[in-house]
């Protein structure tokens, strides 16, 4: 019989439905992981899940709408003061965030990343402008890169190296997201290609969803996904450092995702007619591709992160990077 307390195991189940409806492909891979692990992993994809929500005026992820300004700066408001409520022991209001404050006492999640996060979701709120790439990985770092940081803590790696690798595969799953959802987002106002490549293609920021652009955004799509690639092999190196059970669960997210780009690119100027997803069959073989590179992972010395990739922000300045992301370079109106 479970020693789980019943307000504990609502948490979970609630956490569990979350990951269900909002990512089938990491509810796949996050069965692979030991009962512990996932426990935590799930109930902290909640939390994201639900503050990109609350910011986006969707559910699970799904049919996002446009909210205004000011309602979208009241709720990323609450969100930062439920947030602080976690780590100072205040009430809470919503099973994400009593489910959070476990996986934040159990493993040790820095309050820093976690208002990093948040300060991804400020940057659709102040509908900040992104002028090249290095801005656009900015953006990918606060939204998935700081996730892959608490999520290596939640499977028990504090490093600084390994945890480098875990922003990585965050970084390559976010860059794999945009390619996939630019038309969807143009839909809702929201553009995160780099404007340095939009002019050197002449497509119109607030265009780029129309037809006839179809082929230019395409080539885009295509960069972004091989801009991704060196992203994830990085990740294939902090796999060492993981229990091999969480090393699977990780792989095996990796190789999901990573399919989703390469059907992007090969779709070409197709690639937006339809939402692309992988197969059951994809899934399947992404697990055994996932479990080969876990078990060949053990023990593997691996080559040091290349030096031209996108480095996260050093811990030690990262609080002050964090505070304000509108005051940060590159903004536009």
């Amino acid at each position: 019989m479970s020693s789980t307390a019943p307000d504990d195991q609502a948490l979970i189940e609630h956490a569990n439905q979350s990951i269900a409806v909002g990512s089938k492909s990491f509810a796949a891979a996050s069965k692979l992981f030991d009962e512990p692990t996932r426990r935590s992993a799930v109930m902290l994809y909640a939390w994201c899940r639900h503050c990109d929500d609350v910011i986006d005026g969707q559910q699970a992820g799904h049919d996002a709408v446009t909210i205004s300004r000011e309602e979208a700066e009241r709720r990323l408001a609450h969100l930062k003061a439920q947030t602080r409520a976690v780590y100072a022991g205040g009430e809470l209001d919503d099973p994400a965030f009593a489910a959070f404050r476990q996986v934040v006492r159990a493993h040790g999640i820095p309050e820093q990343h976690a208002l990093e996060h948040l300060a991804g979701f400020e940057m659709d709120v102040v509908e900040r402008h992104y002028q090249t790439i290095d801005d656009t990985l900015q953006y990918c770092y606060h939204v998935a890169g700081v996730v892959g940081l608490m999520m290596a803590r939640v499977m028990g790696t504090q490093d600084e190296a390994t945890l480098d690798r875990a922003c990585d595969l965050g970084l390559a799953f976010q860059l794999t997201n945009i390619a996939r959802d630019i038309v969807d987002d143009a839909a809702v106002g929201r553009c995160y290609l780099p404007e340095q490549w939009l002019a050197e293609l002449g497509i119109p920021r607030d265009q780029v969803g129309a037809s006839q652009y179809r082929p230019a955004v395409a080539v885009l799509g295509q960069r972004l996904v091989a801009l991704a690639e060196p992203y994830y092999a990085s990740a294939q190196a902090g796999l060492t450092a993981l229990p091999w059970r969480s090393a699977w669960a990780v792989a095996t997210a990796g190789a999901v995702y990573r399919q989703i780009g390469v059907k992007v690119s090969a779709a070409g100027e197709q690639a937006w007619d339809a939402r692309i997803s992988t197969s059951k069959a994809e899934k399947i073989g992404a697990v055994l591709t996932g479990l080969q590179r876990a078990l060949t992972s053990r023990g593997a010395r691996w080559p040091a992160r290349p030096a031209q990739l996108w480095r996260r922000p050093h811990p030690s300045c990262a609080a002050a990077r964090h505070a304000s992301p509108a005051a940060e370079p590159s903004d536009a109106p």
